[in-house]
């Protein structure tokens, strides 16, 4: 990662961290579909006694991915809160794989594939790495379903699923073993 250490105007400063890519990562067109990538910068806060980053953050950086991968795709959370019935989304099941640890100043890449978009579901594949070396630090799949306030499965509207359907992508996690 190239750190820049130049001095900018405040207005400029402020038009730098305001872009898209800054604030939610990009998609990007791979050999599998459409993925979305995101940077994350481990801070002591991430952190637990023995200077790896917490087990739970990564929940937490995944989860910013799928919102920000919602998001860039037209589909944001107050949104789906002010429809009529209100609807959100939960993740139902997880499966994930902790497979190297990340350090205090680790610069990490957060990459979401929807795999899949039908009815109430929607499935992710997501993976962690370290941009330094592109090690391997995490992975997941997720199972994540719309619902309404009272829990209950709900199919997404067709404009919902009319918006996600260009950034579905094809599985990048490797089966384990």
């Amino acid at each position: 990662m190239v750190i820049s250490r130049d001095v900018l105007s405040r207005e400029d400063a402020l038009e730098k961290v305001s872009t898209e890519a800054a604030l939610m990562g990009v998609f990007c067109k791979t050999d599998t579909g459409v993925s979305h990538v995101m940077q994350v910068v481990m801070q002591y806060e991430d952190t637990d006694f023995s200077g790896f980053v917490y087990h739970a953050n990564y929940l937490k950086f995944a989860e910013r991915g799928r919102s920000n991968f919602l998001r860039l795709a037209g589909v944001e959370h107050s949104a789906l809160l002010e429809m009529d019935p209100p609807l959100a989304f939960v993740v139902g099941r997880m499966e994930m794989d902790f497979v190297a640890p990340a350090r205090i100043d680790d610069c990490l890449l957060v990459e979401t594939v929807f795999t899949q978009f039908r009815g109430a579901r929607l499935v992710a594949e997501q993976s962690i790495t370290r941009v330094a070396d592109g090690q391997s630090i995490w992975q997941a799949h997720v199972l994540a379903a719309c619902v309404d306030l009272g829990g209950r499965a709900k199919r997404m509207p067709k404009a919902m699923l009319d918006d996600l359907t260009p950034y579905q992508g094809s599985p990048i996690i490797k089966p384990a073993g």
